[in-house]
């Protein structure tokens, strides 16, 4: 899903490039308020693993590649916001030291790629695990469904960065968006898979708290607290 410079307009990336470093900046002064000493490990480990994932991509058009994000993972585990700042680091390192993404299109990716998951899917898993049940069923089904989600509304925005400021052929856009949706299903399991596991042994780490599994045991939940 990485955007490579010259498929955008200049106007569009210099556009998406100020949202972009806005959205950054925003997240990293509300990380030094959120984060403390027992997370900071855990984060540094989540970015490492986002990183890995992310370096299998599949060519999808036009200079477009589809892979895991990871960015709904973060949102749910850290909160939208420390989500956000994990997935950012991981984009400018990609876009800089192994030319993954456009440097002129980081700011769009770090849109489509980092604060729509991990802000959009955090607000919209908190919505549905409002809805459903305090079981440990439905807290995992809400991050499958917000992990696949996520990804194809991430092509998606992807698509209408493109389909605005550059020369990609409307024809490709359903491609991408229908490829991340098969990428998606795997994103959602190892998502679902990662939290699961935190959720079994340090449910104390994990952001939303208040939308935990009823069958967390209740001093844990409290320490948390």
């Amino acid at each position: 899903m990485h955007i490579p410079d010259g498929l955008m307009y200049p106007a569009t990336a210099a556009a998406t490039g100020v949202v972009g470093a806005g959205a950054v900046a925003y997240a990293l002064k509300k990380s030094r308020e959120e984060l403390d000493e027992k997370r900071i490990p855990v984060v540094g480990l989540t970015a490492a693993f986002i990183f890995a994932a992310q370096m299998v991509t599949v060519p999808v058009a036009g200079g477009t590649s589809a892979h895991l994000l990871g960015g709904t993972m973060a949102g749910i585990m850290f909160g939208p916001w420390v989500g956000t700042l994990v997935v950012s680091v991981v984009y400018l390192v990609q876009a800089v030291g192994f030319a993954d993404g456009g440097i002129t299109a980081l700011g769009a990716n770090i849109l489509c790629m980092g604060v729509l998951p991990a802000v959009g899917g955090y607000y919209f898993f908190r919505a549905l695990t409002g809805l459903l049940p305090r079981t440990r069923v439905a807290y995992l089904g809400s991050v499958a469904v917000t992990s696949w989600l996520s990804i194809v509304a991430a092509s998606a925005l992807a698509s209408v960065f493109i389909a605005i400021g550059g020369p990609l052929p409307l024809a490709a856009f359903p491609i991408m968006i229908g490829i991340h949706a098969l990428v998606g299903v795997l994103e959602a399991v190892i998502s679902t898979s990662v939290i699961a596991a935190v959720l079994s042994t340090r449910p104390d780490l994990l952001a939303n708290k208040d939308r935990l599994p009823s069958s967390v045991p209740a001093p844990i939940r409290e320490e948390a607290a």
